[in-house]
């Protein structure tokens, strides 16, 4: 079956990036609010808070495993009916979170939520990339990407208020009123393309699933255990499901994700680019508020408040990433901008113990400025020459990259972190050394989009 629309009316193209920055919007707040709740929450289910980490270790893992059948199911069904139920099943999901008695509840509740979050937003944004002309694909991808870049800040911030001044629960309900929006919204403006579904392969999701899961728990316990072996051979089976996977590939007519999307320049060095740059950019949200509080003593809520300015100066870089992309082109600004955000990353080591905390605010704003400009320009040159028949692979794939890197992101954070309180008894030279080390490495993570062409993305360009 063909596409369902092919000339989505004026109404449909205004708000269908609103839609998806809702959803993106939730599921980025829901990613780290959760993080300044989990002492109130466990003591409120009678868990010790080390135990709470499985909260948020079962959401994020749920995302990486149902991602990749996103694409096969807004192609049998349709992406307005798929985007639908995710939204539905997130809501329900949330409900019984803050419904939740223990911890096994909770847990329940939140892989309930990852399923509906795993669809969101790899089906929300598949709806826009075929909606949109590659010339106007920019401008609508910038706008529903800020929420990417807003939900991981302000996440601590609101959980820390929510705790302090309503109870943990809300931290959840907040979402029923948005998954109510997205839900109207969606019912009267998604499109409902349908594309022509192929047999789904479930034997390579089986192993693409098992890969993610093998690599996401093997980082997490990185930096939580003591006992490197069996982490690192959790480590390697993973990397061998990967050529397993390859393998299976090769073989089958039709995988859940083509070997033949990396054929395609752009989209390898986008998803490649994308893993390298967020190794760093990623555990930063998580790095300085544990600074500000454990180096500094001050309280989550000043350390979300220190944070904050990073989702203001995101919409500068918004309003202006488009104009940069078109007069500087992908290749120069990709490279330019990936070893700025490195540079910063390091000066966030530089303040002493007694420094004051508010030398962080300009690093910190400026830093959210170029982020935004990265994470726009890295989406959008990823999908730029995708056939359309490779759309939704490459879609779900691109999710689930970027899922997998965020969480590589923090657990790597953590480990150079640890290794260095280990080594130095005061923690605040920890942080600094960490700080220095993501810097350098993400600077050369910049290295990598220098296979892009410089006329890579010209397609892209708004006219």
């Amino acid at each position: 079956m063909s596409e369902s629309i092919n000339t989505p009316n004026p109404s449909v193209k205004k708000f269908l990036p609103i839609i998806l920055a809702t959803a993106i919007f939730m599921q980025m707040l829901d990613s780290t609010i959760l993080n300044t709740s989990l002492p109130s929450i466990a003591k409120d289910l009678n868990e010790s808070p080390m135990n709470m980490q499985n909260a948020i270790i079962s959401y994020v893992l749920t995302l990486a495993l149902f991602m990749p059948v996103s694409g096969f199911l807004a192609d049998k069904f349709g992406t307005k009916k798929i985007f639908i139920f995710a939204l539905i099943i997130f809501s329900i999901g949330s409900l019984f979170c803050a419904l939740s008695q223990n911890l096994m509840h909770l847990v329940i509740s939140r892989v309930i939520q990852g399923i509906g979050g795993s669809l969101m937003t790899p089906v929300g944004k598949l709806a826009l990339i075929k909606t949109f002309p590659k010339n106007e694909l920019l401008k609508a991808m910038n706008f529903a990407i800020i929420p990417a870049l807003i939900g991981p800040v302000l996440g601590p911030l609101v959980g820390g208020y929510m705790v302090d001044y309503l109870s943990w629960h809300w931290i959840f309900l907040i979402n029923i009123p948005i998954g109510l929006l997205g839900i109207i919204l969606g019912l009267r403006y998604m499109p409902n393309y349908q594309s022509a579904s192929s047999e789904f392969d479930l034997k390579g999701f089986i192993i693409f699933a098992s890969a993610s899961l093998l690599l996401s728990v093997s980082l997490e316990l990185f930096g939580n255990t003591t006992h490197t072996t069996p982490v690192l051979l959790i480590f390697i089976l993973g990397f061998l499901m990967i050529y397993y996977y390859y393998k299976h590939a090769t073989k089958t007519k039709n995988p859940i994700f083509p070997l033949n999307l990396f054929q395609v320049r752009t989209f390898r060095v986008g998803i490649l680019g994308n893993l390298a740059t967020r190794l760093g950019i990623s555990s930063i949200p998580l790095l300085l508020p544990l600074l500000i509080q454990i180096a500094y003593k001050e309280s989550a809520v000043i350390s979300g408040w220190i944070v904050a300015p990073m989702a203001i100066t995101a919409m500068f870089g918004k309003s202006s990433v488009i104009h940069i992309l078109n007069k500087f082109g992908y290749r120069k600004t990709l490279m330019t901008n990936t070893f700025i955000i490195g540079a910063l990353i390091c000066c966030l080591g530089i303040p002493g113990i007694h420094t004051s905390i508010f030398w962080f605010i300009p690093i910190i704003a400026v830093l959210g400025f170029f982020n935004s400009i990265q994470f726009t320009s890295m989406n959008t040159i990823s999908i730029a020459d995708l056939r359309n028949d490779h759309t939704s692979s490459g879609n779900s794939l691109l999710a689930v990259n970027q899922q997998l890197a965020i969480g590589f992101g923090i657990a790597f954070g953590l480990i150079i972190l640890k290794s260095f309180e280990a080594k130095f008894e005061n923690p605040h030279l920890a942080f600094r050394y960490t700080f220095f080390v993501v810097g350098i490495l993400t600077i050369l993570s910049g290295f990598v989009f220098r296979r892009l062409h410089v006329k890579d993305g010209e397609n892209m360009k708004s006219e």
